[in-house]
C-alpha cells in the first residue's frame, strides 16, 4: 500500500515536518510518484517504526543515523549493525538493572513509611 506524507504522519504519529528531517536526514528515504509527491510503503511504516523504538530506548539520533546507513548500505553490513543492537541491549540491560535498584530503594523508604504511620496511629489510640 501506498500512503501520501500527510496518511503516513496519521499513521505513524509523528509530525509531517519530522518526516522530512528524517528524510533530510538520511533517516527514511521514501519513493517520488510521478508528481515528485513522497510515497511510503508499508515497508516504510515498519522502518520508521522500528526508528521510533530505537529512539525510545535511548539510542543517540547520530547512531540511529549510522545504523540507517549501514542499512542503506545493504548485505554486507549486517554483522556491524547486529553488532550496533547487540550494544545497545546491553546499555539498556545495564539501564534497567539501574532502575530496578532504584525501585527497590524506594519500595524500602515506602516500607519505612507505612510502618512508621502504622506506629504513629496504633500510638495515638
Amino acid at each position: 500500500m501506498e500512503y501520501s506524507i500527510g496518511e503516513f504522519s496519521k499513521l505513524t504519529n509523528l509530525g509531517i515536518h519530522t518526516l522530512r528531517y528524517y528524510e533530510h536526514e538520511g533517516l527514511i528515504m521514501p519513493e517520488r510518484n510521478a508528481s515528485n509527491r513522497r510515497c511510503y510503503s508499508d515497508k516504510d511504516l515498519t522502518w520508521i517504526e522500528f526508528i521510533k523504538r530505537l529512539k525510545d530506548t535511548g539510542m543517540p539520533i547520530k547512531e540511529i543515523k549510522h545504523y540507517a546507513q549501514l542499512r542503506a548500505d545493504g548485505d554486507p553490513t549486517l554483522s556491524e549493525r547486529m553488532e550496533m543492537l547487540v550494544q545497545h541491549r546491553q546499555t539498556l540491560n545495564e539501564q534497567i538493572a539501574l532502575l530496578q535498584e532504584h525501585k527497590a530503594k524506594l519500595d524500602e523508604k515506602i516500607e519505612f513509611y507505612k510502618k512508621e504511620i502504622e506506629r504513629v496511629n496504633d500510638g495515638s489510640t
